[in-house]
């Protein structure tokens, strides 16, 4: 062993850790194990008393100062969970602690230092700007900088992680896959695993939008981001540390990146696992797990994936869930043309979807001629959405497959609709359709060929009922039929034709509004 090595292996043997965080378990995830073919743990560092491993790094540091350090204070710079780590070690310790977090830092994360006691500077977007405001401060101050991720006694005390799991495991591991943020964590455990058990592969896994480490390893020298991501907040680091940067390309095997569908694929998969929800930087690891046996088609290894964290905002899960089907790689979304007639919806659904689960509908009428459909369908791997594509092109619909595309899946989505010129005599219904497959094609199918649908919005809530919205164009002669129409079909329903939301929004012009708008083109 070299030097640094020496040194980072004695201080994780001889840590004060224990004095403040736990030993977390290290846990089978049977539902991850069963859906990947290869036995798949979690080292659950979630379950920390500040939700984070980050705890583990800031309290060694911080025991091991000096008498004067500590009467100084602590001070740091950081996205949340290292925040917290030092908050809650200067608090056990009684030392005064200030920490500056970037403005965009989840409230949850600022909230948990404040109850700890530290004073708090907001500034910045990122950890990176946090951290220069940070050294400004600690030069007028004197207090003692405690790095989030570049020292040796913080990487020490990360590489306690390492420990546990030889302990906990017997050393019978393939491959761990841990979260990559400045580099801490890897640091220490890959100088562990590499020292003990150099067998067992140490993989970092990284978003593709804040990728320090990983283009760092591939130029050779560290590099500084021009911009970051900050969904994973937590990793969200601009430029690694020196000796982080030295102990990956010395220690680790491979970074691996992954994509926010499949950060929030992970998450959902790390709930069905274990009923806990961790932060996205918490489920980079099985993202990067899932993604590593994907790609290299492994099977019957013991993989460990570390759950880095749980200080998730409760108002980013609907977010999250959005974006989870995709991720999850079951679902695929497509933009469809089919043409504007009555029972061409129809035609197209029971030809196609009948035996598809449908995950989002939305449609708003435009013209006479063509209708365009967001469609989301329940297939998830590349080549069956390859084939669901070839066969609508078969039978004559035009498709693009959207299930990549950014714009359409944070935006678009959102925005199909409006009002529609081309609308008469439109009544809105809003429906509770079971949610099983042919649900939709039931309805289409008992509907009069001359009712035409203006309008269809639907989205899967996961729920035994979708909430469905429909604008039919209807004549006033026939309310009777409609009437026994939805008394047959016997789904719940409300009429929504006079809703004021509505009509400020959806409903159709009036003729003389018409008139007035056609004069004015």
């Amino acid at each position: 062993m070299n030097g640094i090595m020496q040194e980072i292996f004695k201080n994780i043997l001889t840590s004060k850790v224990y004095e403040a965080a736990i030993e977390t378990p290290l846990e089978e995830a049977l539902v991850i194990s069963a859906e990947l073919n290869n036995r798949v743990l979690l080292k659950r560092e979630d379950l920390q008393p500040v939700f984070s491993f980050k705890l583990r790094g800031a309290y060694n540091k911080i025991a091991h100062l000096t008498a004067t350090e500590k009467q100084q204070g602590v001070i740091t710079a950081s996205a949340g969970n290292h925040a917290q780590g030092v908050a809650f070690s200067a608090q056990k310790l009684g030392l005064k602690a200030l920490i500056v977090m970037p403005a965009t830092t989840p409230q949850i994360k600022i909230d948990a230092v404040r109850a700890y006691g530290a004073e708090i500077v907001l500034h910045g977007d990122n950890y990176s700007e946090a951290a220069v405001q940070c050294h400004e401060i600690m030069k007028k101050t004197g207090m003692t900088y405690i790095h989030p991720f570049d020292d040796k006694l913080v990487i020490a005390g990360q590489g306690t992680v390492a420990d546990e799991l030889l302990r906990q495991s017997a050393g019978k591991l393939d491959a761990v896959f841990v979260p990559v943020g400045g580099g801490g964590l890897i640091s220490g455990i890959a100088a562990y695993l590499k020292t003990l058990s150099p067998q067992i592969k140490v993989i970092g896994v990284e978003p593709v939008d804040s990728d320090a480490m990983y283009q760092s390893l591939q130029a050779g020298k560290r590099i500084s981001l021009e911009s970051i991501g900050i969904f994973a907040d937590g990793v969200a680091v601009r430029e690694v540390g020196k000796l982080t940067f030295e102990l990956c390309r010395q220690y680790v095997d491979e970074i691996i990146r992954v994509n926010t569908d499949e950060l929030c694929g992970a998450i959902k998969s790390i709930y069905q696992a274990t009923r806990s929800i961790v932060e996205p930087a918490g489920a980079l690891g099985v993202a990067g797990l899932k993604q590593y046996v994907q790609t290299h088609k492994i099977k019957n290894q013991t993989l460990v994936a570390i759950n880095s964290g749980a200080n998730m905002n409760f108002e980013r899960l609907r977010y999250v869930s959005e974006r989870t089907q995709t991720g999850a790689g079951r679902e695929s979304l497509f933009a469809v043309t089919i043409p504007e007639k009555p029972g061409a919806l129809r035609h197209f659904c029971s030809h196609l979807l009948d035996t598809i689960d449908i995950t989002e509908f939305n449609y708003r009428l435009a013209d006479r001629n063509l209708a365009q459909l967001f469609l989301g369908v329940s297939i998830g791997t590349g080549q069956q959405r390859e084939e669901f594509s070839e066969r609508l092109d078969r039978d004559g619909y035009k498709t693009i497959d959207l299930t990549d595309n950014e714009l359409a899946k944070t935006h678009l989505r959102y925005m199909i609709g409006g009002r529609a010129a081309e609308a008469t005599g439109e009544r809105l219904f809003r429906f509770w359709f079971p949610e099983r497959p042919g649900a939709l094609t039931r309805f289409l199918a008992d509907m009069r060929d001359d009712w035409n649908i203006s309008l269809f919005h639907y989205r899967s809530q996961g729920g035994e009922f979708g909430r469905v919205l429909i604008g039919l164009e209807i004549p006033d002669l026939e309310e009777p039929a409609l009437k026994n129409f939805f008394d047959q079909l016997g789904y719940h329903y409300f009429e929504e034709t006079n809703d004021p939301a509505y009509q400020l929004f959806l409903q159709s012009p009036e003729p003389a509004q018409k008139k007035e708008l056609n004069a004015k083109r």
